[in-house]
């Protein structure tokens, strides 16, 4: 946060002094566009190049004047939290002649605009790459035409091409997810929730059509998130039969007393044979089958609207601070790039191998190749669709394995949404499995106390939504209790053990894996997944819960702007919670626009805490006549929030009021995000599937011993990959004092939120500029 840092290492080889960078959006528009308009305008200004807006997609290029403007810093204020796209999108047929891009040309050259960033789905990318492909022959052109001199031609002879996909239906090839998806996900959940609660008023069944019309994400991801009873996506069309099958499902729920059915239909879902599949044609079939009261609703262009969602700002954030980075680095040869997202890290990706495999993937679906075109669309498509089939599809008990092992499942900590989701996974992975699954009841206190019963597939239905714990949490170690604890895993014959929670639930698995020794009970696979909204759980970069939380705090920032438009010159003070731990408040910062943020790990004085009211008096003689100070609620003993609301009250006085605010709780409450049930339900289903693994390994002459580290591990979303990691080897990864890992990969962003507030800053590059290719071939599985 402070002014004094060297800030050479960042600038010795990108500078952007003498360039000119042109940001335009196209085609559909997705919330968090201007999220990423906003980090490539000031990332831009911030190396010293020139960034202008060209309005109205390649419409405003192809008609120049007006619609190509220089963008200064204030010009993109206030737009974080804005959806759609404030510079305007055209579809333009005019773009699509060789007229057309030399009109678009000329008007490039006229302002030196040589890099393009350019925001959109994959038709506007391909625009883009041709472009740049006929860019010398187009100059040419001009120069015979006498509309632009030789030196003008030889000044701007490259054009550089750098993309972002800004698509709600995740139909990109190459990334994992695409600008805008995630906050699609948030309407249709918003949407699914409301419609749940009047369904269940009147035993309805509901037909729901999402958009994506060549693509199932966000109808399959909703179906997870959701748990609905049946999805149809135009990548896995059914088999012939499956009306019948799906009105017996839709029978099977209503006799096990669940009071709503829901169906999602993707737009453009089709039957093996290619003929479309209609809502009308759903509820005619439910209502003539099985007689039930069926209702049709259409979301539409609901689902594009509204503010972005924390991941979408945040990704869009990255996206444009590294789509300048990969700007500022290109050079003749550098094909055309895409910025992209594989597990949590940005990378680059040539354009045109994307679009080339997305284009695959329709060629995969019209030649009925569909296991081939799920292939294609990518690692997180196919791990969605592969957990949807393990969770829905309830087989009669007579058809399940017999495992004849018993699983326990608990919650350990304090609440985090996002846990029952988890629960409800384990439970029924756990079944299909031909386990028996048993509920621990508020964490090892109830362990102790024997609160264990057998828990059933009909008991989580409806959980994914419900915010809490639904199972009871509580914040209790087993060290103290081990006996009790052993003798309960005796009593109820207990084989696994599956802990879903916090700082506790690592603490307690260490603990009981210590006491293997004294205790042959237990000498059973355990595993634990991280569920806290701190995020502070060594050996996962993501926990359940941090998502749902981080959106808490989001909302309540734009809120508290808001509320500022009418006084001027503010400054609000806000507390965010995490323990030790920065990441709520840094993320948090990083999503809302702040202009400062205090956290633990990077420790501040006196002197930074006057650099900041310095930076906020100069900010308040601009247009832009508010500011956001988040500080996370341990950041440092002396300096309270208190302390900072009265330095800056009184360090301001004249120049700018302050207020406060603590979030406290609601960080903690609240419905999951689609995010967090997506995570909970994907990595509690692989969870269960490692139990099976380990029970068979570690079962010998009738009974399960398992004793070595790799039995009790804990499940952490480490970079590209879900990591099992033993709890043992987690330990040097561990501040234990203040209960968080000594390396956290979020402290990177921290400079992406000094630059986008104007700080100078060092900005380690190391981690980016790589161009990779798209991978076609699977990598094996990390155990």
């Amino acid at each position: 946060m402070t002014k004094r840092q060297d800030t050479k290492k960042f600038f010795e080889n990108l500078s952007g002094a003498g360039k000119s960078i042109g940001v335009l959006t196209s085609g559909g528009d997705a919330q968090g566009m201007n999220a990423a308009v906003r980090a490539v305008v000031r990332m831009g200004i911030y190396v010293g190049a020139k960034v202008y807006f060209v309005h109205e997609g390649y419409q405003g290029m192809v008609d120049g004047g007006d619609n190509i403007e220089e963008a200064s810093w204030e010009s993109v204020s206030s737009m974080l939290q804005v959806g759609g796209t404030v510079i305007g999108s055209a579809r333009c047929k005019e773009f699509r002649s060789h007229e057309g891009r030399l009109k678009a040309a000329h008007h490039l050259v006229q302002r030196d605009i040589t890099n393009l960033c350019v925001i959109g789905g994959d038709g506007s990318l391909t625009g883009a790459n041709l472009f740049r492909e006929e860019w010398s022959g187009l100059l040419e052109e001009l120069v015979q035409q006498g509309l632009i001199d030789e030196q003008a031609a030889q000044n701007n002879s490259e054009l550089h091409i750098v993309g972002m996909v800004g698509s709600i239906d995740n139909d990109f090839c190459g990334t994992d997810m695409t600008i805008g998806t995630d906050s699609a996900l948030h309407r249709i959940i918003e949407v699914v929730d409301a419609i749940m609660t009047t369904a269940q008023s009147h035993q309805r069944t509901f037909v729901l059509e999402v958009m994506g019309r060549h693509c199932g994400y966000l109808a399959l991801v909703s179906a997870l998130a959701c748990g609905a009873d049946w999805v149809l996506i135009p990548e896995m069309p059914p088999e012939d039969g499956w009306e019948e099958q799906m009105c017996q499902k839709l029978s099977e729920n209503r006799a096990d007393k669940k009071r709503l059915n829901i169906i999602i239909v993707a737009e453009g879902a089709i039957d093996s044979h290619n003929k479309p599949i209609t809502t009308d044609h759903i509820k005619e079939l439910v209502v003539s089958c099985l007689g039930f009261d069926t209702r049709v609703t259409i979301l539409g262009h609901v689902q594009r609207g509204g503010t972005p969602s924390a991941f979408d700002r945040i990704l869009a954030s990255r996206m444009g601070v590294e789509a300048v980075l990969a700007l500022l680095e290109a050079s003749a040869s550098t094909p055309a790039c895409v910025v992209s997202l594989c597990g949590n890290q940005a990378v680059r990706l040539p354009l045109m191998e994307c679009v080339q495999m997305t284009q695959d993937v329709q060629k995969a679906m019209d030649e009925k190749n569909f296991e081939e075109a799920v292939r294609l669309r990518g690692r997180s498509f196919e791990n969605n669709l592969n957990t949807y089939k393990l969770l829905s599809y309830r087989k009669a008990d007579s058809e399940l394995p017999n495992s004849s092992f018993n699983v326990a499942v608990l919650n350990v900590g304090a609440p985090a949404a996002g846990m029952n989701a988890a629960v409800r996974s384990a439970v029924r992975v756990g079944i299909t499995e031909g386990h028996k699954m048993f509920a621990v009841n508020d964490g090892f206190e109830g362990f102790y106390k024997g609160q264990i019963k057998e828990i059933k597939w009909g008991d989580v239905g409806g959980w994914t939504g419900q915010g809490g714990s639904i199972l009871g949490t509580k914040r209790t170690l087993p060290a103290k209790h081990l006996d009790k604890i052993a003798e309960q895993i005796r009593i109820h014959n207990i084989n696994a053990l599956l802990v879903i929670g916090g700082f506790e639930a690592f603490l307690g698995v260490m603990e009981l894996s210590a006491a293997r020794e004294k205790y042959n009970e237990f000498c059973v696979p355990m595993v634990m997944v991280p569920a806290t909204v701190s995020n502070n759980i060594p050996g996962s970069d993501l926990s359940i819960g941090a998502d749902t939380a981080l959106n808490a705090i989001t909302d309540t920032c734009d809120r508290i702007k808001q509320s500022a438009s009418g006084t001027k010159r503010r400054v609000f003070i806000i507390e965010t919670m995490g323990g030790y731990c920065g990441y709520l408040a840094s993320v948090g910062g990083l999503a809302a626009g702040a202009d400062a943020v205090y956290i633990y790990e990077e420790p501040f004085d006196i002197r930074d805490l006057q650099s900041n009211v310095e930076h906020l008096t100069e900010k308040m003689k601009t247009g832009i006549q508010r500011g956001l100070v988040l500080r996370n609620e341990n950041s440092n003993e002396n300096f309270t929030t208190d302390f900072i609301y009265q330095l800056y009250s009184e360090e301001g006085k004249g120049v700018f009021d302050c207020r406060k605010n603590v979030l406290g709780h609601m960080q903690q409450g609240g419905a999951p995000s689609p995010f967090d049930r997506n995570f909970g339900t994907k990595i509690a289903a692989k969870a269960i599937q490692w139990i099976s693994r380990k029970l068979k390994e570690s079962y010998k002459e009738g009974k399960v011993f398992a004793n070595t580290e790799d039995t009790a591990c804990l499940l952490g979303m480490r970079r590209r990959a879900m990591v099992f990691q033993p709890v043992v080897q987690l330990k040097d990864q561990t501040d234990f004092v203040h209960r968080i890992p000594k390396e956290q990969w979020w402290l990177k962003l921290r400079p992406l939120m000094k630059i986008l507030a104007k700080y100078k800053t060092s900005y380690d590059v190391s981690d980016s500029g790589q161009l990779e290719h798209v991978t076609r071939v699977r990598p094996k599985k990390v155990d």
